[in-house]
């Protein structure tokens, strides 16, 4: 159990708490929690199957920015898928290196790594 902003954030056994995501308005959206287990060489598609199996979801863009601040030490030097499609093309969707934390897009056939978080809203 770990006490935030006097709320409480119930972490299960393998998980580890990543930090606070802010919305756009600066103010605290939710807690993001990162999940056990990793998908290796899956499409944009079944990474997020796999996420859902797991009982997350992929992370955003933002998220896996966090995730690099907080938890790099948690991935591979490699490419993982977000949750986000491109905008102009949804072909594409944006993922991000965890050797750098550069982001980029690429198309949703490409296999890459997967990660799953769960949130935990702020109420």
């Amino acid at each position: 159990m770990i006490l935030v902003d006097e709320v409480r954030c119930e972490i299960h056994s393998g998980e580890l708490y990543v930090g606070l995501i802010l919305g756009k308005d600066g103010h605290q959206s939710h807690h993001l929690i990162l999940l056990p287990g990793e998908a290796l060489r899956v499409s944009w598609q079944t990474a997020n199957q796999w996420a859902q199996d797991s009982g997350g979801d992929l992370p955003s863009r933002r998220e896996l920015a966090l995730l690099f601040a907080n938890r790099r030490e948690c991935f591979q030097d490699r490419w993982y898928w977000s949750s986000e499609k491109h905008a102009a093309d949804s072909f594409y969707a944006w993922n991000q290196f965890f050797g750098t934390g550069t982001q980029y897009d690429d198309h949703i056939s490409n296999q890459m790594l997967a990660r799953a978080v769960r949130r935990m809203s702020i109420r």
